[in-house]
């Protein structure tokens, strides 16, 4: 490692030091010999950019969960690296995801941040081309008399016999979507590999949470004033518990974390067994799933998805928290509280109470883990830091995660291995 990068405060680095294998030679490091990610990558306007083209850009990115899509015509609108893309149903209920730019003069179709249901098509506000859910263009504005064109003015915008225009040939930039457990995802690469091979054996290791069988019960939406990996890193990282989070150690404790790893691109772990509520609360309260079997009914299972999306199933509900970084100390998440049918019917009555204190405890963790990523943010801009020792026996995911953001800042696609055995205890036994 350059005097640059690593053991002289010298800060911010030159941009084109993001794209070089040195600069990360001491993250490359095995974990129990390795340094974290450099502190510019949390903090650099110009790693966030770059980032964005070589992570966001590159990879399956969630952006919704499915009940967020009810029905067809439903849509939203998205932002992925940069790109506002519309995500919608198309008139059979099938997934479809569009730029969202018009491909006449470039305005933008729908507003950001816009969802709704659209009956038939989408219309640009500028010459009003149409375009129907499947993104092929309809026509001019005479395609529908709402254009607002006077009927005796009409012809003079009839591009029928126009040379060379073909409305096949104008069609709205498609977007790669698919979909996972309660998840829509989308992929600005065409050339990049299936989602299936990213997931590797997660879906196998879930299956039985039927995770495309939830539905959406709450969402809450939190504003992060630090980069997205801290988000990501403290999330998949047990080592922090005892001091940042009283109440959810008690309920999770440390003697029955176990790392969860398999074959892909995410970060595993787990808890088991769950132990029961206190009286700051707990993950216990709705009925479990009843096909579960007895692993999955007594532990919770934790997975990042690289790169933006913590997924929390428990054996009667799931969690889910999508990050959307919008700069490089800032980022916007959004919570997501699900259950299977069969466990919110088996509520009864009490759904709405049990699903409630279920989410002030996530929500009440979740503003903890906020608190103390922020404080770590601030910190890192102080350009006296440049770096520090992993703890192997507890950071091993930080390190895996680190890696793969790596990969990607030097244009390596690779899916990294799973553990020789199904699940390894974090801590020692009494």
């Amino acid at each position: 490692m350059t005097s640059s990068t690593r053991g002289n405060p010298a800060r911010p680095l030159a941009r084109d030091a993001f794209t070089r294998a040195e600069t990360y030679a001491a993250t490359r490091l095995p974990v129990e010999r390795a340094s974290t990610l450099i502190p510019d990558a949390y903090t650099s306007a110009d790693f966030f950019a770059l980032e964005q083209e070589r992570v966001f850009a590159a990879s399956w990115v969630p952006v919704c969960v499915r009940d967020e899509l009810p029905e067809p015509g439903s849509y939203l609108v998205v932002e992925v690296a940069g790109r506002s893309v519309v995500v919608c149903r198309n008139r059979e209920g099938e997934l479809r995801a569009h730029h969202n730019v018009c491909r006449h003069r470039g305005a933008q179709l729908l507003d950001p941040g816009e969802s709704g249901r659209a009956e038939r098509f989408f219309q640009c506000p500028y010459h009003a081309w149409a375009y129907d859910l499947d993104g092929a263009c309809l026509g001019t504005p005479l395609f529908t008399p709402k254009a607002g064109i006077p009927q005796d003015q009409r012809d003079a915008f009839d591009m029928s016999g126009v040379e060379a225009f073909d409305k096949a040939d104008h069609g709205l930039h498609a977007v790669r979507v698919d979909s996972w457990g309660a998840l829509v995802l989308v992929c600005l690469d065409p050339d990049a590999p299936e989602l299936e091979h990213e997931l590797g054996d997660l879906p196998g290791r879930l299956a039985g949470h039927r995770l495309d069988e939830h539905r959406l019960l709450r969402r809450v939406e939190y504003s992060i004033d630090a980069n997205w990996k801290l988000v990501a890193e403290n999330f998949m990282e047990y080592y922090h518990l005892p001091w940042v989070h009283p109440g959810l150690v008690k309920v999770s404790p440390l003697k029955d974390h176990y790392r969860w790893q398999g074959a892909g691109l995410y970060m595993g772990f787990c808890t088991t067994p769950i132990a029961a509520n206190t009286d700051s609360g707990g993950w216990q309260g709705l009925p479990a799933l009843p096909s579960l079997d007895e692993d999955d009914r007594t532990s919770a299972r934790f997975a990042w998805l690289f790169p933006n999306v913590a997924i929390n199933a428990l054996p009667n509900h799931t969690f889910l928290m999508l990050l959307r970084p919008t700069e490089a100390g800032h980022t916007e998440e959004v919570t997501y509280l699900l259950a299977h049918p069969e466990s919110a019917d088996a509520a009864g009555a009490g759904l709405d109470g049990e699903v409630d204190a279920l989410l002030r405890f996530w929500d009440e963790v979740n503003r903890e883990d906020i608190g103390i990523v922020e404080r770590v943010q601030r910190g890192l801009a102080n350009t006296a830091y440049t770096g520090g020792r992993m703890c192997y026996r507890f950071e091993d995911s930080v390190h895996r995660f680190q890696n793969i953001v790596v990969d990607r800042m030097l244009g390596v696609r690779r899916v990294p291995e799973g553990d020789a055995e199904p699940s390894v205890p974090m801590f020692a036994k009494p």
